[in-house]
C-alpha cells in the first residue's frame, strides 16, 4: 500500500483539504486524512489522453512549408505524412511511442489511447506476426507505465468509393480476416500488460471502410472509435456517395451509443450536434492537432448545451501539452462567439469545466475505470506544484484557471497511471534512457524529409 497526503485534493464533490489517500493494487482503496508516505501539494485526477499516432511526433515541425501548391491543407500535409511513415522500422516505432507515452506522463495524462493504423511493412507486406508494430506499442507501454489502451485500427480502401489503397496506404491496409488476426495478435500482446490495460476497435472513417465492415466490428470488445467529419473535403466525398453528410449518415446507419467516441467532428450543423449529442458517444477533441491542420473548430457551445461527453487527445503529437490543448479548446470557442469564459457555468470555472471534462470523456473513451478521485477508481491522479509563482495564493478553481491559462505543463510534479509512480518531480523516472532511444531514431531519420 501507498499512502499519499495532499494539502489541498479534487474531489468529486468539490475541493478538500488535507486528504490523505490509500493506494492498492493500482487502484484507490481509501479516502480520509492521517499520516501518508508522501506529500504533494494540489492532486488532481489525471485523465486519459483520448487519440494519439504516436508515429507522428518524430515529423512535427517537418510540414510547415507551402512548396509549389498555391495552399497548403490537411490533405497536402497527408502525403508528406505518407513519406515519412514509410521510412519507419519496427524499432523506430517503439521508440518514437516510448517518448510519446513519457510526454504525456509528464504532461499530466495517466493513459493514452493508441489509435493505431500502422501494421505493415514498407510496400504493404505483412510482418511474419501481423501484430508486430501493435506489440511495439506495448513494449513501449511496458517501459513507459503509461496506461494503454489499444486501438487496433481497420483501414480497408482508399476512399468512400471502394477504391485500392494508394502507395501512402498500404501500410495500413487490412480486409476482415487479416484485421481479425491483427486484432488477435494486439489482444495477446495487450495482456501482458498490467491489468488496467485495455483493447477496442477503431474503424478508420467513412472513407476507408464500408458500412458493413463497420458493423463486423461493433462485435468486438471494448471501446470503438472513428474519425468523423474532420475535414470539407471528407464531408463532400461522403455526401456525394451516401446522399448524406457523415455525421448525418452514421446517426441514421450506425448504432452510436457510449462505447464510441467519435474524433474530431470539427465539421457538424447544429442539428448533427445535437443528435450526436444525445448518443452519450464522447467527442474526441484535439485542438492543437486541428488548428495544425485547419480542420476547423469544434461547435462546443452547442455540444455544452446538448450535455454532450468530451475529451481530449494529441493526435499527431506535434506538440503534447494538456494545459494548452484545454486552453486552445476554450480560446477557439471565444474566436468563434467573440465571448469570453465560453465553457465556464454559474457554479464552476472555465478551467474546471475543461478539466472535468477531460477527465469524464477520456475515462468513458478508453473503457477505463478513472476520471475521478474515488474508491475503488484506477489510481490515475496528477500533482501540481503549489510552490510554483503562478500558483501561489491560489485556491479553489482558479487553480486549475491559472494553471491553464497562465501557466505551464512544468507545473505537474508527479503522475501515478493506476497507482505506478511514473513521474516524480517533473519528470519520468527512464527519461535519460526513452530520451536517448528517440534521439537515435531522429539521427537515423534526419534526411528522410
Amino acid at each position: 500500500m501507498t499512502k499519499i497526503h495532499a494539502k489541498t485534493a479534487l474531489l468529486p464533490h468539490g475541493w478538500a483539504s488535507d486528504v490523505t489517500l490509500t493506494l492498492k493494487d493500482g487502484r484507490i482503496a481509501a479516502i480520509g486524512d492521517g499520516p501518508a508516505d508522501m506529500q504533494v501539494d494540489i492532486l488532481l485526477p489525471a485523465p486519459t489522453n483520448l487519440h494519439s499516432h504516436a508515429f507522428q511526433r518524430a515529423m512535427g515541425g517537418l510540414t510547415e512549408r507551402r512548396g509549389a501548391e498555391p495552399t497548403d491543407s490537411f490533405w497536402t500535409w497527408r502525403q508528406l505524412m505518407f513519406r515519412f511513415l514509410d521510412q519507419l522500422t519496427p524499432e523506430d516505432i517503439q521508440a518514437i511511442t516510448a517518448q510519446v507515452q513519457m510526454e504525456m506522463l509528464e504532461a499530466g495524462y495517466a493513459a493514452s489511447v493508441e489509435f493505431h493504423y500502422l501494421h505493415h511493412q514498407p510496400g504493404g507486406h505483412a510482418y511474419d506476426n501481423r501484430a508486430e508494430l501493435a506489440t511495439r506499442i506495448v513494449a513501449a507501454a511496458e517501459q513507459t507505465g503509461v496506461g494503454l489502451t489499444l486501438l487496433p485500427v481497420l483501414y480497408a480502401q482508399g476512399g468512400v468509393d471502394g477504391r485500392a489503397l494508394g502507395p501512402g496506404q498500404i501500410r495500413f491496409g487490412n480486409d476482415l480476416d487479416g484485421y481479425q488476426t491483427l486484432w488477435d495478435g494486439a489482444q495477446a500482446a495487450v495482456k501482458s500488460l498490467p491489468a488496467d490495460a485495455n483493447i477496442g476497435v477503431a474503424p478508420h472513417s467513412l472513407r476507408a471502410v464500408t458500412p458493413e465492415q463497420i458493423t463486423a466490428l461493433q462485435s468486438f470488445d471494448g471501446p470503438i472509435h472513428m474519425h468523423l467529419a474532420e475535414q470539407v473535403a471528407e464531408v463532400e466525398e461522403i455526401e456525394a456517395a451516401y446522399g448524406a453528410r457523415p455525421v448525418e449518415w452514421t446517426l441514421a446507419n450506425v448504432e452510436v451509443d457510449p462505447r464510441w467516441c467519435m474524433i474530431h467532428c470539427t465539421q457538424m450543423t447544429e442539428a448533427e450536434t445535437r443528435g450526436l449529442a444525445a448518443t452519450g458517444a464522447v467527442a474526441g477533441l484535439c485542438p492543437l492537432t486541428e488548428s495544425s491542420l485547419g480542420d476547423g473548430i469544434f461547435n462546443g457551445v452547442t455540444w455544452a448545451d446538448a450535455k454532450g461527453v468530451w475529451g481530449i487527445g494529441s493526435d499527431s503529437n506535434i506538440l503534447i501539452s494538456l494545459a494548452q490543448e484545454l486552453r486552445t479548446l476554450e480560446y477557439s470557442q471565444r474566436l468563434s462567439t467573440l465571448n469570453r469564459a465560453v465553457m465556464a457555468t454559474e457554479d464552476r470555472s472555465t478551467g474546471r469545466v475543461l478539466f472535468d471534462g477531460v477527465c469524464q470523456g477520456g475515462a468513458q473513451a478508453a473503457g477505463r475505470n478513472a476520471g475521478a478521485i474515488e474508491v475503488g477508481a484506477w489510481a490515475d491522479l496528477m500533482a501540481l506544484d503549489g510552490s510554483a509563482t503562478d500558483l501561489i495564493g491560489r485556491e479553489g478553481d482558479n487553480v486549475l484557471d491559472t494553471w491553464i491559462f497562465a501557466g505551464t505543463d512544468t507545473r505537474v510534479s508527479d503522475v501515478w497511471a493506476a497507482g505506478r509512480h511514473m513521474v516524480q518531480d517533473g519528470m519520468h523516472i527512464a527519461r535519460t534512457e526513452i530520451t536517448n532511444a528517440y534521439r537515435e531514431t531522429l539521427h537515423r531519420l534526419k534526411d528522410v524529409m
